[in-house]
């Protein structure tokens, strides 16, 4: 087909947001009350081995700020105290009380989408 023949499709971005099973649920939620598909799928890993999600959502380019203004919102960083026993190191080193973390939050990357189909 020439290039005349072909549809313009908007600029689209793939986000891929890792945030704890804690705040995955409500990102979810608040992500498709905004009319943005998101799917989930359970993940394990970061330094304590704890329960996370992957969160995948497609949006035009243009959406991107307002999707990470809620990945923002509803994935926010916090501390807890992990008892020390929890924590990845040798027993030889481990501190006697337990250590404050940093907890929640997102991680997002952005990709460009070269080609999207829906069937």
């Amino acid at each position: 087909m020439s290039a005349q023949g072909q549809s313009q499709q908007a600029d689209q971005k793939l986000l891929i947001v890792i945030a704890s099973d804690a705040d995955a649920d409500s990102l979810i939620q608040k992500l498709v009350q905004r009319g943005y598909p998101a799917t989930k799928v359970s993940s394990t890993g970061g330094f304590l081995r704890r329960g996370n999600a992957t969160i995948f959502t497609g949006v035009d380019a243009e959406d991107v700020d307002n999707v990470l203004a809620v990945i923002r919102s509803e994935c926010r960083a916090r501390t807890e105290f992990v008892p020390a026993q929890a924590l990845p190191f040798p027993e030889s080193i481990l501190p006697a009380e337990p250590v404050e973390v940093r907890m929640g939050g997102a991680i997002v990357f952005v990709v460009s989408v070269e080609r999207f189909e829906k069937t």
